[in-house]
């Protein structure tokens, strides 16, 4: 980015947040003439804690395929521009884990390493999430999650090898510059998963199924004010249709409405039963029914298109455009449901926002703050 590019996202970004913390007009001038001649004579400048953390929170309330963003301002923002070396980054993503599991009660929290144009060398994360099942390509047909094939493959060439279970969670990968990737499994204690019940079919429980309860997204660049935090992982809690609509129900993925619906004990030779249907809204009671059953953070489609509509009511009262990408909002249960349905969206991306980037042989697709 050029310096004259840089000085323009600065002050724009800089004059929102002074606006919209209510400082002065004077104040506001002040620090955006300093960020101004920074990066004149250094071709970047340093963001307070205060301006990141804000931009952090605004990243998510412009992220337009986000349902869960009326919680943006209890974003909890952790400051990792000081890690230099792989032990200090290990132990910042473990904490990371740690704490915004909450025993629990999850916290939408992020965890922010240096920009890409800060003079220390740059933090790469491999991993598209924190806590991530590998998948394997066997002869007898697919181990684990289809998704993570390419990273599972890299993290073995590395020297990480799994146990060859469908729920084997995979090792962090990171890089510091140009220097050597190195990986570590995270702990079995910051491991929080879910086994799975369902409160009307016993037999669920035969299938050995779980899922990790938080998802920290890693893969994407946190843009703020012109600079670029490539390492930024955060998290949200899960929308349950995640979990039993696409990761569990997909045919890529898990593939599960076929043996849902032989448990159920429907008719799967047409289609025109609707049996997928009826399969696919009990998995998706099973996920919501097991985290509840173990204390754990989550929100059904329902719930979180009325906390969507509490989100637009704010923001209109604000004067802010409402932004949003129609497909993504709309839950994949369901979705004519709710409100989201019969709303149009202006899918326009303002900045600060979240941007997809390549790691690790994975592209991220999904939304914000949810897996």
């Amino acid at each position: 980015m050029s310096k004259e590019k840089m000085q323009q996202e600065a002050a724009a970004f800089l004059t929102t947040y002074y606006e919209e913390t209510g400082a002065s007009a004077e104040n506001a001038q002040a620090r955006i003439e300093e960020a101004t001649a920074e990066i004149h004579t250094s071709g970047t400048y340093t963001q307070t804690y205060e301006e990141m953390a804000y931009g952090a929170k605004l990243a998510w309330r412009n992220s337009n395929r986000c349902i869960g963003r009326l919680f943006w301002e209890r974003l909890e923002i952790v400051d990792a521009r000081t890690a230099n070396s792989e032990e200090e980054i290990f132990e910042f993503l473990f904490n990371h884990l740690k704490n915004a599991f909450n025993q629990g009660r999850i916290k939408p929290y992020i965890t922010i390493f240096p920009a890409t144009s800060a003079k220390e060398e740059t933090v790469t994360i491999w991993n598209h999430q924190l806590l991530r099942y590998a998948g394997y390509e066997t002869e007898e047909g697919m181990i684990g999650d289809s998704d993570s094939l390419a990273f599972t493959k890299i993290c073995e060439r590395l020297g990480w090898q799994g146990k060859r279970t469908h729920f084997d969670i995979l090792p962090l990968v990171i890089q510091i510059g140009n220097q050597p990737p190195v990986w570590r499994e995270i702990p079995d204690v910051l491991i929080p998963e879910i086994p799975m019940e369902h409160p009307t079919y016993e037999a669920v429980a035969d299938l050995h199924l779980k899922w990790y309860a938080i998802p920290v997204i890693t893969d994407m660049r946190l843009e703020i004010g012109g600079l670029h935090y490539i390492a930024a992982p955060f998290n949200g809690w899960y929308m349950g249709t995640e979990i039993g609509a696409r990761n569990f129900a997909d045919e890529h993925r898990y593939n599960l409405l076929p043996k849902m619906a032989e448990i159920m004990g429907l008719n799967t030779k047409h289609a025109s039963n609707l049996w997928q249907d009826r399969a696919l809204i009990e998995l998706n009671e099973m996920v919501l029914h097991s985290f509840k059953k173990q204390g754990v953070s989550i929100v059904d489609h329902h719930t979180a298109a009325s906390q969507f509509r509490v989100f637009e009511t704010q923001e209109a009262k604000a004067e802010r455009d409402i932004t949003g990408k129609w497909t993504w909002l709309i839950p994949p249960v369901s979705p004519a449901t709710t409100h989201v349905w019969h709303q149009p969206y202006n899918n326009e991306w303002k900045k600060p926002n979240f941007f997809y980037q390549d790691r690790g042989g994975r592209r991220g697709e999904g939304c914000p703050f949810h897996g």
